[in-house]
């Protein structure tokens, strides 16, 4: 299978050339994801662990939904496309927009737009990439980021803080 080649951006969030998905890690280079965040009818959202198998956080929590937008694609096509990959969910469009965080350390140097879908599943976990899944409410991700951050993917910490702001 060939490598991933994604887009690499600059501190305005546009595109200046294409790299392998390994140098552009490698190398700390600005390139863009997306997280989609899965709430049900009693508000609670949905969490992923990711697999041990994964490059970066290995069995850490994270958004419900999360991956790399793919050289060409738009942030929406990847939000959808993440949702079929990883969770079986089928939708006909990107969900709400919530907030964009700018490249830094924390999210790896990826620019990422949060996305908020209502959904009570069922869901078709990818077994590649995600090894269980759970609901969470929103007062107990709270409580878990504050106390365990390490127990969860660092761009999903960045991202509940930042909702906790909206709210």
């Amino acid at each position: 299978m060939s490598e991933e080649i994604f887009d690499i951006v600059d501190e305005r969030d546009e595109v200046i050339g294409r790299l392998p998905r390994s140098r552009v890690h490698r190398e700390g280079r600005n390139h863009r994801a997306v997280h989609v965040l899965v709430f049900n009818a009693r508000g609670e959202i949905f969490l992923q662990k990711r697999s041990m198998t994964k490059d970066s956080f290995p069995g850490a929590w994270d958004s419900s939904a999360s991956g790399h937008v793919a050289s060409g694609e738009d942030y929406d096509a990847c939000a959808v496309r993440e949702l079929g990959e990883e969770l079986g969910l089928v939708v006909e469009a990107a969900p709400a927009r919530l907030l964009k965080i700018a490249a830094c350390a924390a999210t790896e140097q990826e620019f990422v737009w949060v996305y908020r879908l209502q959904s009570e599943g069922p869901f078709v976990l990818h077994p590649e990439e995600i090894e269980r899944g759970e609901w969470f409410t929103p007062a107990r991700v709270t409580e878990l980021t504050n106390r365990q951050p390490g127990d969860f993917a660092s761009g999903f910490v960045l991202i509940w803080q930042k909702m906790a702001g909206l709210s």
